[in-house]
């Protein structure tokens, strides 16, 4: 579908069927892909004719991003990893002392209602609306992105960010990281 898309005239394809933190596509529809896989997919089909492609959805850390970019996304959109800063969408909530702001997908009722009109009658909603910590400036997340795309790019030799995809090799594993201490607060004595 990447290389018809591209043939019709598309510069950039966005890639991503149910990965996101709001995205109910996959239980609602039925349908979906890993991410990564259709990342490195359709990177490989869209770069053979010249064209772009986006990854969006399923990025929770700055590793995440890094394995986008290594698999050959062009761009990765990283919605609820930017959520609840000062810099996005989504209205500013105070409950119980705390503060909070509303985040949605755009295949929402809520992104429906506000964009569309609402939830035609044919369809249903493919998204959620959920309210998140608010977080302040946007300034530190990136920052820690930024950190762990330059990190990535030292430990697989790529002189800069489109270069990760020639030196990334991908290994399959059950356990991504040592959760042994998950629970646990850094300098804690308890």
């Amino acid at each position: 579908m990447v290389e018809e898309l591209l043939l019709s005239g598309a510069d950039i394809i966005k890639v991503g069927i149910g990965p996101g933190s709001v995205c109910t596509t996959r239980k609602k529809a039925g349908v979906g892909y890993p991410q990564l896989s259709a990342v490195i997919e359709c990177a490989d089909a869209a770069h053979g004719l010249k064209g772009h492609i986006i990854s969006d959805g399923g990025c929770t850390c700055p590793g995440d991003i890094a394995k986008a970019f290594g698999g050959g996304a062009d761009f990765v959109m990283m919605g609820g990893m930017l959520a609840g800063h000062d810099q996005s969408g989504g209205e500013l909530i105070e409950r119980d002392g705390r503060q909070y702001k509303q985040f949605y997908g755009m295949s929402s009722a809520t992104a429906m209602k506000k964009y569309v009109g609402g939830v035609a009658e044919y369809r249903s909603s493919e998204g959620k609306s959920v309210e998140i910590p608010y977080r302040g400036d946007v300034d530190m997340t990136i920052l820690d992105i930024l950190g762990g795309l330059r990190s990535a790019c030292t430990y697989t030799g790529a002189a800069k960010l489109k270069e990760l995809p020639k030196r990334t090799t991908f290994i399959r594993v059950t356990q991504q990281t040592n959760e042994i201490f998950g629970g646990m607060h850094s300098g804690s004595n308890d």
